[in-house]
């Protein structure tokens, strides 16, 4: 492991991590028992916190306190809100180096991938400071009867949000889905993922210190085995990133409530080079595409369709790349890709290359681990001979695995990219961007790239983000993602005349009248 100045030669952890600031940050957590757990660094295997295990009473606690807390968030002026968000917005610029430490340290990916983290919650706290107000202001509808009837829009926070976020992205999965709700006017409770929990609380803290009043942001820890139910049970509305799976079951969980519910869920994201790409380019983008954050990424490539005519030339130039990337542990830019998080993590990544592997797919590069570098660590593979019964050729990898194939015809490459239950991302890379975005808008994909992986797509917070099939319900981002945190209420005031006939005049007098106004309003052009 590197030991640039940042880190201890005792613990092999960053110095900034300090005991107190653990203890510090652990307080923020909403738990009375003394029962504790431990969390691991994956560079290193090592003890990392011990971190205290709320009950379901705590949850009910929590919740308590944030509705408390609520009644006068909800009334604040926005303009308000926003204020302290943009000081949570520079705050973060200003300890970047705090943040992505703790996110290397609990995640174990490279700090070049810590550093997106850090540059998309500043974005995104930018994007909702500039456009909340807009989005929240009351906002006048066409009414029944043109001038009669006054109808307006207005947008009241949901009460209190509960968030359920996971390891991947601590920080941007951990605060860019509270940012809108708290916003919006809500409270949140939430739990994020016990392995990277001092990101999430780091955050907290650090919106605190930037003006949020107390309460606003409750946090809870624990198996969700034990706090789900009554997590789910207190909220007003539910955000989940996180599996399939549990996906379902929350989305089951909320209908019986009849609450709403966003959920990002897994992919099976496809990648198709057209047969006038650039394959220098192309094969450069899908190295980040494939394995940012050692692959485990919700919209990570982990299927190429590469066309017959520049195949060999890309295949020769991502390869290269591929078996060129540093790998390795260090808190600074030295390496491109890190570590995986968990040793289940490891296991799946392993299990699906060797079966491949065993039932005739060919390892290009990569497919194996590296305990050398760490205990999770896992070479960036590549494969061919991936086919149906293979369990990496449907079911979600999350690491840093990828299988290519060749094609001819374009519908076909588009047929076996749609080919999966899944519809989160996909990207395609092209010399001609009109020629890309149609094949883009062929694709069964919440988000579709064109000559970039994922990045241009997520980053641009004014659209909505999200996914179709097993891959989820919602979006996040753009107007979407701050008012699905609220309840829409329409108020229609209607004036003078009514519906019904005037004193004096028949119901079938009245109904002639109003025929003939309709006609009037079909050929004025009126909506």
């Amino acid at each position: 492991m590197s030991t640039d100045n940042r880190v201890t030669d005792r613990t092999g952890l960053p110095v900034s991590l300090t005991p107190a600031l653990v203890e510090r940050l652990v307080r923020r957590v909403t738990a009375g028992s003394a029962e504790r757990m431990t969390t691991y660094a994956p560079y290193t295997g090592a003890p990392l916190a011990e971190l205290p295990v709320s009950t379901a009473e705590d949850v009910e606690a929590a919740f308590a306190a944030a509705r408390r807390a609520q009644r006068a968030w909800r009334d604040t002026p926005v303009q308000q809100r926003e204020r302290i968000f943009l000081r949570f917005h520079d705050l973060v610029l200003e300890r970047q180096d705090e943040i992505m430490d703790l996110i290397q340290a609990e995640n174990g990916k490279a700090r070049r991938d810590a550093f997106l983290e850090v540059g998309d919650i500043a974005q995104t706290t930018r994007y909702y400071t500039r456009t909340a107000r807009a989005l929240l202001r009351p906002r006048r509808r066409r009414g029944a009867f043109p001038v009669l009837t006054h109808t307006t829009e207005l947008h009241h926070p949901k009460g209190v949000v509960g968030v359920i976020s996971p390891w991947n992205y601590p920080f941007t999965l951990g605060t860019g889905d509270t940012i809108p709700a708290l916003l919006a006017g809500n409270a949140v409770v939430q739990k994020p993922d016990t392995q990277t929990a001092l990101s999430a609380l780091w955050a907290a803290e650090l919106l605190y210190e930037a003006g949020l009043p107390e309460g606003l942001w409750q946090i809870v820890l624990g198996k969700s085995q034990e706090i789900g139910s009554p997590l789910q049970a207190g909220a007003d509305y539910l955000m989940f990133t996180g599996s399939t799976a549990t996906g379902r079951r929350i989305a089951r969980d909320a209908g019986q409530r009849l609450i709403g519910a966003s959920l990002e869920l897994g992919g099976k994201n496809a990648l198709i080079v057209l047969d006038d790409a650039d394959a220098d380019r192309t094969a450069e983008g899908a190295v980040r595409a494939c394995f940012s954050g050692s692959g485990q990424v919700c919209t990570s490539i982990e299927r190429l369709f590469v066309h017959d005519s520049v195949y060999d030339a890309f295949l020769t130039r991502f390869l290269a790349r591929v078996k060129d990337m540093p790998l390795g542990a260090s808190y600074d830019y030295s390496y491109a890709m890190g570590s995986l998080t968990n040793p289940a993590q490891l296991a799946t990544v392993s299990a699906h290359v060797d079966d491949a592997v065993a039932k005739g797919a060919t390892v290009l590069a990569g497919g194996r681990a590296r305990p050398d570098l760490g205990p999770y660590f896992y070479e960036p593979t590549v494969l061919t001979g991936v086919e149906p019964g293979m369990a990496c050729h449907g079911d979600e990898t999350f690491g840093p695995v990828v299988a290519v194939y060749r094609y001819s015809d374009l519908d076909e490459a588009v047929e076996r990219a749609n080919d999966t239950a899944y519809g989160l991302n996909a990207s395609v890379w092209t010399g001609n961007g009109r020629r890309g975005r149609a094949v883009a808008a062929r694709l069964h994909a919440g988000t579709v790239n064109v000559n970039e992986g994922f990045t241009a797509a997520w980053a641009s917070l004014d659209a909505p983000m999200g996914g179709t099939g097993d891959s989820g319900l919602g979006r996040r981002h753009g107007a979407e993602g701050l008012l699905k945190y609220t309840e829409a209420q329409t108020v229609a005031h209607q004036r003078l005349m009514g519906f019904a006939p005037p004193k004096g005049m028949s119901y079938r007098r009245w109904a002639m009248s109003q025929t003939t106004s309709l006609r009037a309003m079909k050929r004025a052009g009126m909506k």
